[in-house]
């Protein structure tokens, strides 16, 4: 199947210019996706264009990951409505590094023949000109043409909003990095989300012009849930691929938590499913709903892709506790993120020193309970539980030593009513 036809019925393609799918059935092609370096980390919605790299490699062609860390300095105006807040180099050498070991999930960078390869914008950008660049590359840009293009065109005509001449610039220093990446491996494919559609064709129309050389672009949609929201937003906010920012639980919760309308995009998007598996996946949300078969697939696919088996399973360990699962063998941090939405209260450890606090006081305290008697029916009853563990004495009493790593404390009562209770020194 040619590369274009792969993101067709993956939903994955948006545009392309012409001749791109000509140029990828005739021949092995290097094709390259800009990432900036606000951040230390890339997003969940980074994964779309990633995976566009992922089908691209796996298709025979190399893929060429770009660090802006020179763009990055200025900022990209798409998309924008105020100017951003300029990085220093120390900090935009830093996100690269990050991203550089993130995309390393994805992307193999090992593998013999069409090897994945990784290039920062800096490298050539920071040696540049300012006199010999305007003679070499800014005159092959107009006025006119910039002005058309749909980033610079909103800023400009919107009244609230304005452009600096250094956001202005961009697009030069964009298709400048197209005709450096044209000359230093080969490149001849530039691709990106659809609003870079100006930066790229700007890019293809400066090698044309310079070199002689015909070059292509190919654009992925800006994604939006089935709700009209934007991809990858939740009310926690940014899910990102770096585990120290979003941890693997959190990770593999955002995919289990896709809406039904969603799932099957979401499967052709973002795994390696095939068309057969993926429609497999769809059957069941419309017979099995409740089975959340095509989110358990969608979640344990990414995740293992970015987690690896481990974080897989203590993301799968994880989501089981709010179900009644073992909390034994989680860490106090993923204690903490799994019980981060539920009631919570604090208690001293000297309040759960010696023989401990009556559990009956804590049920009460923690609102689980309306009274102490209140209390006693429900262990009677067999519906307390603490950490987890079915409580059938009413005289039981909470110490120290039953504290997770000596900070937590898990109530529950019932099937679903949590309530942490944290530990601390005062």
């Amino acid at each position: 199947m040619n590369l274009l036809d792969e993101y067709k019925w993956r939903g994955l393609l948006y545009d392309a210019t012409d001749g791109a799918a000509q140029a990828f059935a005739t021949e092995s092609r290097v094709a390259y996706i800009g990432f900036d370096p606000t951040a230390s980390s890339l997003h969940v919605g980074s994964l779309l264009p990633i995976m566009g790299l992922v089908h691209l490699q796996r298709a025979g062609h190399t893929p060429v990951a770009l660090v802006g860390g020179g763009t990055g300095l200025i900022g990209d105006p798409s998309e924008k409505a105020a100017e951003r807040t300029l990085l220093s180099k120390e900090e935009a050498e830093a996100n690269a590094a990050g991203i550089h070991a993130q995309l390393a999930h994805f992307l193999d960078f090992e593998v013999k023949g069409n090897t994945a390869r990784m290039a920062n914008n800096l490298d050539w950008l920071g040696k540049v000109g300012m006199v010999d660049f305007l003679r070499d590359v800014g005159k092959h840009f107009s006025i006119n043409a910039l002005l058309g293009k749909d980033s610079i065109r909103r800023r400009v005509q919107d009244p609230q909003a304005s452009i600096s001449f250094t956001e202005f610039s961009y697009v030069l220093l964009q298709a400048y990095d197209f005709l450096e990446l044209h000359d230093r491996m080969g490149c001849t494919v530039q691709m990106g989300g659809s609003d870079q559609w100006g930066n790229i064709t700007a890019g293809t129309e400066l090698i044309r012009r310079v070199r002689g050389a015909r070059a292509y672009g190919v654009t992925f949609p800006l994604l939006t849930t089935s709700s009209g929201t934007k991809f990858g937003k939740t009310e926690s906010g940014t899910v990102w691929l770096d585990p120290a920012r979003t941890t693997p639980y959190r990770f593999y919760q955002f995919w289990m938590n896709t809406p039904d309308a969603d799932a099957g995009a979401y499967l052709r998007l973002f795994t390696l499913f095939s068309r057969e598996e993926v429609e497999e996946l769809e059957a069941s949300i419309a017979a099995e709903p409740h089975r959340r078969l095509a989110q358990k697939a969608l979640a344990a696919d990414v995740t293992r892709r970015l987690h690896g088996e481990d974080g897989l399973g203590r993301a799968r360990k994880a989501s089981e506790v709010l179900f009644g699962g073992e909390v034994d063998g989680l860490d106090a941090g993923e204690i903490a993120d799994i019980f981060v939405d539920v009631p919570s209260s604090r208690i001293t450890r000297g309040d759960v020193g010696g023989e401990g606090l009556p559990l009956v006081e804590l049920l009460h305290g923690a609102g689980l309970a309306a009274s102490k008697s209140d209390a006693r029916r429900a262990i009677a009853g067999g519906g307390v539980y603490l950490n987890n563990r079915r409580v059938a004495e009413a005289s039981a009493r909470v110490a120290l030593d039953d504290a997770l790593h000596g900070e937590f404390v898990v109530l529950r009562r019932g099937k679903k009513r949590y309530h942490l209770v944290r530990v601390g020194d005062r």
